[in-house]
């Protein structure tokens, strides 16, 4: 049975079961339902049975018309939509460098700026806004040596670091916040206050106190060459920076991490590196696997 001929019998409600299962199959058929339902409304004193099936072939021919104008148009909104949303994701996706335990990078910025990734570090900036935006997030410590140019920002959770041109490190771990300036000018906003750092210059926040430091004396920062340097700094962030560097887990037993260690310790060679910041404070210790247990001789 053709299709015009499953139509008519359809509206003169003329189809027996396997005619009707034949006019479910046909494409139309919910355009065809959509239409009866339509006309449910109205009523008409003759029923021309021939001159509905017309006027319902033309409706659905018009609408097949006005079907395949559209549909092109939608999948073209499609694909521009999609494309839009693609050039605004890889626009505005940023470059993620981490550096895991006993690790560092070098990275060379946009602008040619370039950045030194301590241990167990992690910084964030965006390629495409670099020219009206000079921004970096850091979390962990990284030493910059940042091109001549417009505004560079280091933003941290602790603080914001604002220089023109110069060469500074920035130390962001937990309740420790340290910037130091070596070269130029570095402004550090600080809970909304802003310190100014010429050379030599420190900037240093532990569990929210200001701490006063010694004029910095070295060119660049001493973990850059693999050791680590201490100037009355409690002891616990010795020891957490001794476990980014080793890959190890202290464990303490009646000592003081509160009190002040001045000294340094070698990333190149733990036994020497344990002795280091042993022997000074007069402490054992034992190592089992990656952990190390330390204890006062006293």
């Amino acid at each position: 049975m053709d299709r015009e001929t499953l139509i008519s019998k359809w509206l003169d409600n003329n189809l027996n079961d396997q005619g009707l299962e034949a006019f479910k199959k046909l494409e139309d058929y919910d355009d065809l339902i959509k239409l009866s339902e339509s006309t449910k409304a109205f009523k008409a004193n003759d029923y021309n049975t021939s001159a509905e099936l017309n006027k319902v072939l033309s409706t659905i021919k018009n609408s097949k018309k006005e079907t395949s104008f559209v549909k092109p148009w939608m999948r073209v909104a499609a694909i521009l939509a999609i494309c839009f949303g693609l050039y605004y994701y890889t626009t505005t996706l940023d470059t993620n460098i981490s550096t895991q335990v006993a690790e560092k990078t070098n990275i060379e910025l946009p602008d040619a700026s370039t950045v030194t990734l301590n241990a167990k570090s992690h910084l964030a900036y965006n390629k495409n806004s670099w020219k009206n935006k000079r921004d970096v997030e850091l979390e962990g410590e990284a030493f910059f040596k940042v091109a001549k140019g417009s505004t560079f920002n280091v933003i941290t959770t602790s603080g914001t670091v604002t220089v023109y041109g110069t060469q500074f490190n920035v130390k962001q771990r937990d309740n420790y916040f340290e910037v130091i300036c070596y070269e130029g000018l570095v402004g550090v906003t600080y809970n909304s206050k802003e310190t100014k750092l010429k050379p030599g210059d420190s900037f240093l926040i532990i569990d929210g106190k200001s701490i006063a430091k010694e004029k910095e004396t070295l060119p660049t920062p001493s973990w850059i060459n693999n050791e680590s340097q201490f100037k009355s700094l409690p002891y616990h962030e010795v020891l957490d920076e001794f476990e980014r560097q080793y890959d190890v887990t202290f464990i303490s037993e009646n000592i003081d991490g509160e009190q002040l260690f001045t000294g340094k310790f070698t990333h190149d060679n733990i036994e020497i590196a344990l002795k280091s910041i042993t022997l000074p404070l007069r402490l054992t210790y034992s190592k089992t696997n990656n952990t190390i247990t330390l204890k006062s001789e006293q």
